[in-house]
């Protein structure tokens, strides 16, 4: 069960069309994320799936039914929001258990679902404190032990780690991929940072402006970007790009190169140029080095002792180069 797949799915608001018309299959235990710049239409596709929007045309199936004038509650799915929506009044307890307090669940079968929900998630020790007493990450927890009582069929997240401080951001980011790894369950899941996407995703769909522009695993999206958005959207840092002549040479419009794929050194290489940013990271050194192709950014190992103001080389791998043509389509 969690099969979802969007058929010629379009909408529009009055004359405006955010999402042109688009096909798109999320297989059953997926964990599929959407991700994209602000305003590519992620969101809009999340509710849509959901039901909280209306499509304005093309069809939605969930399980191999035609769900797309289906309400929300009769869809079997089960959403997260990056605002925890929490009764601050409830227990935690109370919390979980209010969707099933709504469809009548027997009050026995309930606490077992909720006990089961809360030892999942590390929250046995919390069921009897209200949300004010927790913390972001643990709000966020309760948030989902409301959605995994439900028994989805598919578990919706629209930016659920937003609101949270960088490092729980990193143990919610793991605690979900190991919340799907238990309950074998379709996860749908919003985000604009690339870098959960990459570390949480069975499959990327990359988006931009409403359209799909590339569906794939995070390796396949890495090592095979379909075109400059993709290439310069999915890594981190970003992928450097470089036009003109030294393109010219490996017949194409652009070349790409990662900054882990440029090697560095302070006396002979391909390109010269000046740091003009170093930062030294510990495991890791990024450099920002002006050259006449234009800023490179370099990824060093952490024994890179070079400075702001020092002169740098830096020598692509050959075997890592991307090339697009005219039209940023690799080649």
């Amino acid at each position: 069960m969690g099969q979802i797949e969007l058929k010629g799915v379009t909408k529009r608001f009055g004359d405006v069309e955010v999402i042109p018309p688009l096909d798109l299959m999320i297989d059953e235990g997926e964990f599929v994320v959407f991700v994209g710049p602000s305003g590519c239409g992620k969101s809009t596709l999340l509710r849509l799936i959901a039901g909280l929007e209306d499509v304005s045309g093309g069809h939605i199936e969930i399980d191999g039914a035609d769900a797309t004038d289906l309400p929300p509650a009769k869809r079997s799915l089960a959403m997260v929001f990056q605002s925890y929506a929490l009764y601050p009044h409830m227990s935690v307890r109370k919390n979980i258990a209010f969707p099933l307090k709504m469809a009548k669940i027997d009050p026995a079968v309930a606490k077992e679902k909720v006990e089961n929900a809360a030892r999942v998630l590390n929250l046995g020790d919390y069921l009897e404190r209200r949300p004010g007493q927790l913390s972001g990450g643990q709000r966020q927890r309760v948030a989902i032990g409301r959605a995994i009582v439900r028994e989805p069929a598919a578990f919706l997240f629209d930016e659920p780690l937003s609101n949270l401080d960088a490092a729980l951001r990193v143990n919610m980011r793991l605690e979900i991929s190991e919340l799907h790894q238990k309950l074998k369950t379709t996860m749908v899941y919003v985000t604009h940072d690339q870098v959960e996407a990459m570390t949480m995703a069975d499959k990327i769909v990359v988006l931009r402006a409403g359209h799909i522009e590339q569906v794939g695993s995070p390796l396949e999206l890495y090592r095979s970007p379909r075109n400059l958005f993709v290439a310069g959207f999915i890594g981190s840092p970003k992928m450097n790009f470089i036009e003109g002549a030294e393109a010219a040479k490996h017949d194409a419009h652009t070349i790409g190169i990662r900054p882990e794929h440029t090697l560095v050194s302070a006396t002979e290489g391909r390109w010269k140029g000046k740091v003009t940013v170093s930062e030294h990271l510990g495991s890791d050194t990024f450099l920002h080095v002006e050259t006449e192709h234009g800023l490179i950014n370099v990824r060093g190992d952490g024994e890179v002792s070079l400075h702001a103001g020092d002169t740098a080389y830096l020598s692509p791998d050959e075997s890592q180069l991307h090339r697009f043509d005219a039209q940023g389509m690799a080649i």
